[in-house]
Order: C-alpha cells, then sequence, then structure tokens
C-alpha cells in the first residue's frame, strides 16, 4: 500500500470557508461534522466549495460573534488531530473562560508535565481561537509565544479583544 493512498480521499472529506477577522483572514477547515482547522490563509488562498457545510456555517456565525465581543465561548463540534497529551492540554485550554489566562507551568502542574510539553502542545493546536491557545501566559504573567497570524501581536490582540490587560 502507498504511503499517501489515503490522502487524496481524505482531502475530498475536508471543506474549507475563510473569514476575515481583525487578526487576518481565516482559514475554517472541517470534515462532515466538526471543525478540524482554523489558521491564517495565504494571500490569494481561495476554495472551491461555493456552499459551506452546516458546520462552517455555524463556526462562521460563531467566530463573527466573538471578535464582535457577542460571543464568549464557542460550542462547535471538533475533531482536532494530534497525541492523547495534545488533546487533554487542548481540553484544559479549552476550559479557560473568556477573558481569563491560565500559565504554562500551572497547567503542566494540573497534567503532571513540564511546562516545555505544554507549550509545544500550545504550538501544535489546530483549532486555534476556537481552542484558545491565546489565553495560556508563562510565568509572572508574560505573554509566552504564539505561532498564529503574527505571532506575539496577535496574541495580544485576541487577549485584549477579551479585555485581558498584560503586564
Amino acid at each position: 500500500m502507498l504511503a499517501n493512498a489515503g490522502r487524496r480521499r481524505y482531502a475530498q472529506l475536508m471543506s474549507i470557508c475563510y473569514v476575515d477577522s481583525p487578526v487576518g483572514r481565516l482559514a475554517i477547515e472541517a470534515d462532515h461534522a466538526a471543525v478540524t482547522g482554523v489558521r491564517w490563509a495565504g494571500p490569494g488562498e481561495r476554495t472551491r466549495d461555493r456552499t459551506p457545510s452546516p458546520v462552517l456555517k455555524e463556526a462562521t456565525r460563531q467566530l463573527d460573534r466573538y471578535f464582535a465581543g457577542k460571543l464568549k465561548r464557542f460550542d462547535l463540534p471538533l475533531a482536532a488531530r494530534g497525541t492523547d497529551f495534545q488533546k487533554r492540554v487542548w481540553a484544559m485550554m479549552s476550559a479557560i473562560p473568556y477573558g481569563e489566562t491560565a500559565t504554562y507551568g500551572g497547567m503542566a502542574m494540573a497534567l503532571g508535565s513540564g511546562p516545555r510539553p505544554i507549550g509545544m502542545a500550545c504550538a501544535r493546536n489546530p483549532i486555534p481561537i476556537i481552542v484558545p491557545c491565546h489565553r495560556v501566559l508563562g510565568s509572572g504573567g508574560k505573554e509566552g509565544g504564539f505561532s498564529g497570524g503574527k505571532g506575539l501581536p496577535t496574541k495580544r490582540q485576541l487577549l485584549a479583544l477579551e479585555g485581558v490587560v498584560l503586564l
């Protein structure tokens, strides 16, 4: 069997739509039933899909409401692909309330891990914003890192949208 044999079929099951947001143009990806990814779209990137799936329509609606300050908690079916550890980190991030933050160290203690693996799981979060990795800070309220958009300026912008003031 070829290593990439299933890839073509997998790609056919995916759908995508785009959302213009205050932090840049976002590409929302989904399978038939759940959001599988949010990423910053490349320049000129377009989809062939003319009609977004119901899950993409709902994700777009919720992201629009979030950026308008009217949605504080996403309620979408998610299907992030990752290791069991990454999924535990992402679940913990999803539990951080709007306008609040957690630290890499605090999450590490709760999961019996170190801060670096937490940071690596945050960096590999395939559904940023909806799974709010921007709410995870370094010790003492330091920004830490952010791999989406324009990096730390995007993280600051998302936190400011939620009313979080960094020291």
